[in-house]
């Protein structure tokens, strides 16, 4: 047999994966993930009770599913794209049916050993089946519009189903994601636009599906001190946070906004505010650009993939990465309404911290994969 010549590349087995890792990403994610127990280490007036040590626990599980998802090959990532899907959406439903409320909504889900948010999970089953149906889609195909009526279904409904838990922030990040693989995969422009104005459309149906204090703060955002103490007060605190840090910062746990119990969920939504009051300008622009380089990693990672599957799916975790870091930013900056959404790697949270560490790996799953071309069906050719 010719050698070079066989009709199925054979798969390099863990230690030839284990070898191409991206591990300069691997070590800035845990730099983050560093930077995460310390803040809330501070924010809980310097003891790793009660945060900093729960999210040691969270952190240490991510990185082992990170470096998992890393090491599976890419074309088994291709095969259970719609089962990753299928259970996120099942979840979901569980949440519906038989869902822990907490802070007057049901977005939990007790598994009886731990409990889980599927709203977190379910942006990788988007990302990975909508890159899966382009991939296996023939380009001819992409000019008719019937063709995107499904995959347009496969983002719509799991964002439903979280919209009405209700977690107006995570709706709307899948469905970004999701236009952004859309877009990557050659959908024209106007078609967007055709979309756009359907949205459009059934903002007053999403409306009504929002409780009375998210209406609150979407009324309110631009103008908070019309409400003080109620919907306008987490803003106007993380304004004064963020101011009160200057340039340099008032010092490690020496924040008064925090310490002083003045911002609230400073664990959680506004931990960027707690870290921008004690490292200052200086410090929040070296987050914001490390946050930068890991996005790059991720977009230099879909453009050397030959495959499209690998392409789209890095580009989808880009896109959820940059959307959750916008988001939270701008929420605590006061430029968007308090949607909720917590700051990638470093807010508390089981299910946020290990979602998007088993992105990242993911991803990377697709830089160890980046020479492998899969056919439409998911085989290897050469």
């Amino acid at each position: 047999m010719a050698l070079g010549l066989s009709s199925q590349r054979a798969r390099p087995g863990v230690f030839g994966r284990l070898k191409e890792i991206p591990w300069l990403l691997v070590l800035l994610v845990v730099l983050l993930t560093a930077v995460s127990c310390a803040m809330l280490y501070s924010a809980a007036g310097g003891d790793w009770e009660p945060w900093a040590q729960r999210q040691a626990l969270f952190i240490g599980i991510g990185l082992v599913a990170m470096l998992t998802a890393a090491l599976i090959d890419l074309r088994d990532w291709f095969r259970i794209a719609y089962a990753a899907y299928v259970i996120g959406v099942v979840l979901l439903v569980g949440v519906e049916i038989a869902g822990v409320v907490g802070m007057g909504a049901r977005r939990w889900l007790d598994l009886g050993v731990v409990r889980v948010q599927p709203s977190e999970f379910v942006k990788i089953g988007v990302i990975l089946v909508v890159a899966r149906y382009f991939h296996s889609m023939p380009q001819e195909r992409m000019s008719n519009p019937l063709f995107l009526i499904w995959p347009a279904i496969l983002v719509m409904l799991p964002a439903a189903l979280v919209l009405v838990q209700p977690k107006l922030g995570s709706a709307l990040l899948i469905g970004f994601t999701g236009l952004v693989v859309f877009y990557a995969a050659g959908v024209r422009l106007w078609k967007f636009g055709v979309l756009f104005a359907g949205v459009g459309a059934a903002v007053p149906v999403a409306w009504s599906f929002l409780h009375d204090y998210q209406k609150r703060r979407v009324l309110t955002f631009m103008n908070p001190e019309s409400d003080p103490l109620g919907s306008g007060y987490h803003i106007i605190q993380s304004r004064i946070a963020l101011g009160s840090g200057g340039i340099w910062g008032k010092g490690f746990a020496q924040g008064s906004q925090s310490q002083l119990q003045f911002l609230p969920e400073k664990q959680t939504d506004f931990i960027f505010a707690v870290l921008a009051e004690e490292f200052g300008l200086v410090g929040s622009l070296s987050l914001l650009a490390a946050y930068a380089i890991v996005l790059m990693f991720l977009l230099a990672i879909a453009a050397r993939a030959r495959s499209t599957f690998a392409r789209l799916v890095a580009i989808g975790v880009a896109a959820m990465f940059f959307a959750n870091v916008f988001v939270n930013v701008a929420m605590v900056a006061g430029l968007l309404p308090v949607v909720g959404e917590p700051l990638p790697l470093l807010s508390l949270g089981g299910s946020a911290m290990i979602a998007s560490l088993a992105a990242m790996g993911i991803a990377m799953s697709c830089f160890v994969g980046r020479d492998r071309i899969i056919s439409r069906s998911g085989d290897d050719t050469i």
